[in-house]
């Protein structure tokens, strides 16, 4: 039977394990604020729930142990070890998200907390979002770089003391000599080996996942600018400008006699509704269709169309020359082999040749 001191012992560490688990809930609040604070009695810091395009939707205000951790994770808040508060994820660089903010604020005066809003519906420039991107990701791809020698000179010193660990092995696999007086050590040496070896291969792993993943960052902001990509963000853009004006105009649903052409009144209230999504919209297009201009003028990119590439003509996309079967306005359709066709956006095309070449 246990004694009361052991079982003391074990109630401790549930309930330190419990303690922990509460914790990590917010692991950067002051340590000594954990214990949820008395609605009754107004003792409740004012929580703030403020957007700007530059950083965001961010809350301020929450502490550890407060009861808020769950209610935004339930409203798809996440928490950023980098700004010490939570954030709604891609929220940054966009006009704010009015439903997550609703709901959340409702949720968090339903549960009784004093909360105030602070909205800014200001929107930066194109130009200015795209150079506090590449700024960010340099950033990142230099603490990544940096991370990635850290990493490797552990794992260069790991692997020097598994080497130092094999020889003192003893020489040419001795076996161990059971019931003799070195048995013990024997083991143990070969046990510190192992487990000297194994670090090493831990060590280098996460040196080489680092160097990937700096790599990777530094690439990234060079693969935004990649001529396909610009031209496909811009038919995207241009389908995102054509949707919201569509939803403009729209037909209203009535339940008595159906959908009905919109008023003249509900349009306006629309278009107001939807000018800062058109705006920023419109202005991402312009930005990005001055870059693809650039790329074609310097020859970064081409531009052929159905106007110059015919049936029968060669195209080459992707390093490969295949003959075109057909030249639709959005995409040109090549042959692969007999029966298999393909169709490529324009952009795709690195190379021309007409049919009587």
């Amino acid at each position: 039977m246990r004694s009361a001191a052991a079982l003391a012992l074990a109630q401790g560490a549930i309930n330190g394990k419990k303690k922990s688990r509460e914790n990590r809930e917010h692991p950067t609040s002051p340590p000594n604020r954990g214990i949820i604070p008395n609605r009754d009695n107004g003792d409740i810091d004012m929580l703030t729930i403020t957007h700007t395009h530059e950083a965001g939707t961010i809350i301020e205000g929450t502490e550890r142990g407060d009861g808020t951790a769950q209610i935004l994770k339930t409203n798809g808040w996440r928490w950023g070890r980098s700004i010490s508060a939570w954030y709604v994820p891609n929220s940054r660089d966009r006009l704010p998200k009015d439903y997550v903010i609703t709901r959340t604020a409702s949720a968090l005066e339903t549960a009784g907390y004093a909360l105030a809003l602070e909205i800014d519906r200001t929107t930066r420039s194109t130009g200015e979002v795209e150079a506090g991107k590449a700024m960010r990701q340099a950033n990142r791809a230099d603490a990544l770089e940096a991370k990635a020698l850290r990493k490797s000179a552990d794992a260069h010193q790991a692997w020097n003391r598994a080497d130092a660990a094999g020889n003192a092995l003893p020489e040419g696999g001795e076996p161990i000599k059971i019931g003799h007086h070195s048995e013990q050590r024997h083991r143990n040496a070969i046990e510190k080996a192992h487990r000297r070896m194994g670090q090493a291969i831990a060590a280098d792993a996460e040196a080489k996942e680092t160097a990937r993943r700096a790599r990777v960052a530094a690439a990234t902001t060079s693969a935004r600018y990649k001529p396909v990509t610009v031209a496909n963000r811009i038919e995207k853009i241009t389908a995102d400008i054509r949707r919201v004006e569509r939803s403009i105009s729209a037909d209203v649903y009535d339940r008595e006699t159906g959908y009905k052409p919109a008023t003249a009144e509900q349009q306006v209230k629309r278009a107001e509704h939807y000018a800062p999504q058109l705006d920023e919209l419109r202005d991402q297009l312009a930005y990005w269709q001055q870059i693809r201009a650039d790329q074609i003028a310097t020859g970064q990119a081409t531009n052929y169309s159905r106007e110059t590439v015919k049936k029968g003509d060669a195209v080459k996309i992707r390093g490969t020359w295949s003959l075109v079967q057909r030249a639709n306005p959005k995409t040109v359709r090549i042959q692969v082999e007999a029966g298999w066709d393909l169709a490529y956006a324009w952009a795709e095309v690195q190379d021309h040749r007409p049919a009587a070449e």
